[in-house]
């Protein structure tokens, strides 16, 4: 774990808790045991001696908790231990369509608002007794509904507004659409984490023939909306970079959405050369493939496809069939939503696994402590690169 001196010089906001809702509770007792073994490299006499100290080395910090449902469908949170006193954090992943419940004899499979309305019973059982109450959402509610355009609702301006006049302190999310949204509360801690180590660590794991350099490898942005994001993957790599624009029918409307008309690739040839496809988000991939496939005619090598959530909204046919044609390579994707377990036996799957990255995020920010410790992914970048490249050279004999 990087940075531990620091750690050893800072107190701690309180004792830490961490509570994994249902739909993070698998990344939750990762994350947990990520925390015990972080703590017990502390070395600080405070730890033991020192009243705020109690509580710091624990070999478990998850709260029980319970979330019943009535027949009717209605809930309550309860809290099962004190948390007076406690830094809380709270895991939940908006996303998880996996987890069902009854009502009125019928399984209904909870939506992104069934998961937000049970954070907010757990925030509200802790009754304004936890020191600090923060919150861990990977998938950021209604991140798509950023702006207002016409008489719309404004849905994640008006949840962060929500949680924070419910006492949260925090609140902590990953590749926000748009990370402008935290405009909506100036004053309130607002965090978003990129994942580009986490990618290229994965990447070069599930791959050990890539040149990576400007010669042999491009990152694109699908869409204009992605371009910074692989702006700074290709900045810190020293690749060039490539967009497309997507010409959409505005007349229409399927889906809630425009229909996408036409692919225009602005940059550089891509004859030869291997691609990176940098996206926040998979959600049906109709649009992800068609930019692969696109590539592809356009003569590239090897094409991945890098993305922060993959959804899946309609299934992984659509991406086993675009495999077997071969429109790409790889889909390297987070565990920080979930992902069906069918996935994982896909050749076409890599994951990048966050757990770690989150339990730093965790431990740091208990202790209030610069969170720049875990942002810094430049160098981290460089590193595994370096390492990459001399396992290679290995390799061939150099």
């Amino acid at each position: 774990m990087p940075n531990v001196a620091e750690l050893e010089n800072a107190m701690p906001v309180g004792a830490l808790k961490l509570i994994a809702l249902p739909s993070m509770a698998k990344m939750g007792e990762i994350v947990n045991k990520y925390l015990v073994e972080f703590r017990k490299v502390v070395h600080n006499d405070s730890v033991k001696n020192d009243p705020a100290f109690h509580g710091y080395k624990e070999d478990n910090y998850l709260l029980s908790y319970d979330i019943p449902r009535f027949g009717s469908g209605e809930s309550k949170g309860i809290i099962n231990e004190s948390v007076r006193g406690k830094d809380v954090f709270i895991m939940v992943d908006v996303c998880n369509h996996s987890i069902t419940y009854q009502m009125n004899g019928y399984e209904n499979h909870m939506s992104p608002d069934d998961h937000y309305q049970d954070l907010k019973r757990v925030i509200a059982a802790c009754n304004g007794k936890a020191a600090r109450v923060n919150i861990i959402m990977p998938f950021l509610y209604e991140g798509r509904q950023h702006r207002r355009n016409g008489l719309e609702s404004l849905d994640a301006a008006y949840m962060l507004e929500e949680l924070y006049d419910m006492g949260v302190s925090n609140f902590i999310t990953f590749d926000a659409h748009d990370p402008r949204v935290q405009n909506a509360t100036p004053l309130k801690g607002f965090d978003n984490f990129m994942p580009p180590y986490q990618f290229m660590k994965a990447l070069l794991t599930c791959d050990n023939n890539l040149n990576v350099d400007k010669d042999h490898l491009v990152v694109i942005a699908p869409d204009e909306g992605a371009l910074d994001r692989a702006i700074y993957f290709a900045n810190v790599l020293g690749l060039n970079t490539g967009m497309f624009y997507k010409r959409r029918d505005y007349t229409t409307i399927v889906n809630g959405k425009n229909p996408i008309v036409a692919h225009e690739f602005l940059g550089d040839s891509l004859d030869g050369k291997d691609v990176i496809i940098m996206d926040d988000m998979i959600s049906s991939g109709g649009s992800m493939l068609d930019t692969a496939q696109k590539l592809k005619e356009m003569g590239a090598g090897k094409v991945f496809i890098c993305t922060t959530f993959g959804l899946f909204t309609e299934g992984l046919a659509g991406f086993d069939k675009a495999y077997e044609k071969g429109a790409f390579d790889k889909v390297i994707t987070t565990n920080l939503t979930y992902l069906p377990p069918e996935i994982y036996s896909r050749k076409w799957f890599c994951e990048a696994d966050m757990s770690k990255l989150i339990a730093s995020i965790v431990d740091f920010m208990n202790h209030d402590a610069s969170l720049s410790n875990v942002m810094a992914t430049a160098d981290k970048m460089h590193a595994i690169l370096e390492e990459y490249k001399s396992h290679q050279d290995i390799q061939i004999g150099r």
